[in-house]
């Protein structure tokens, strides 16, 4: 893969921020897990949630068994921070642009494993509840938290932050893959 032409092509994207990250040096936490568990509730109800996902330790093996990671991350204005609905509703253009980089690095030949912020909501009742496989596992991209990752070292090694003032909303993905 040209990482120079996969570049040029990304900052076509209305991204805020791309770059490659050493899997590696991912923190992996059952303390960000506890979120899922005890604040999310779509705990336990999506293949994309825990415990679906499966445990943070194999979380972490099928993450660090990839040799390369891009994170990007996007902006989004909201009137109101505090208002959770109106901050929620700029995730999909977030996942549009995820996508979009998907496809690029699909189009050089990768296959990525995809990290976002999605809780999952593709199908109106998620197969996990009846015990089935995935009904739509290339469309369903579970949330970094979901894995146990700790992205606030990653975000400081890059210079960034989640807020950029009281109306600024900075979404986060991780593409893994291997060349």
């Amino acid at each position: 893969m040209d990482k120079s032409l996969l570049m040029a092509q990304l900052q076509e994207l209305p991204l805020y921020y791309c770059d490659f990250i050493d899997p590696q040096t991912l923190e992996f936490t059952s303390r960000v897990r506890w979120i899922c568990e005890n604040e999310c509730p779509m705990y336990g109800k999506t293949w994309a949630c825990p415990p679906g996902v499966g445990a943070v330790c194999d979380c972490e093996k099928h993450c660090k068994s990839y040799t390369n990671c891009l994170l990007i991350a996007t902006i989004a204005e909201v009137a109101d921070i505090a208002d959770i609905d109106e901050t929620l509703a700029t995730r999909p253009a977030h996942e549009a642009i995820t996508n979009e980089v998907a496809a690029l690095l699909r189009a050089h030949g990768i296959d990525p494993y995809i990290l976002s912020t999605e809780a999952c909501t593709h199908c109106e009742r998620c197969s996990y509840l009846d015990g089935q496989p995935c009904r739509h596992p290339e469309l369903m991209h579970p949330c970094v938290e979901s894995h146990g990752i700790n992205i606030l070292p990653v975000i400081d090694d890059a210079g960034l932050t989640f807020q950029y003032g009281e109306n600024v909303v900075t979404w986060f993905s991780l593409l893994f893959f291997n060349e």
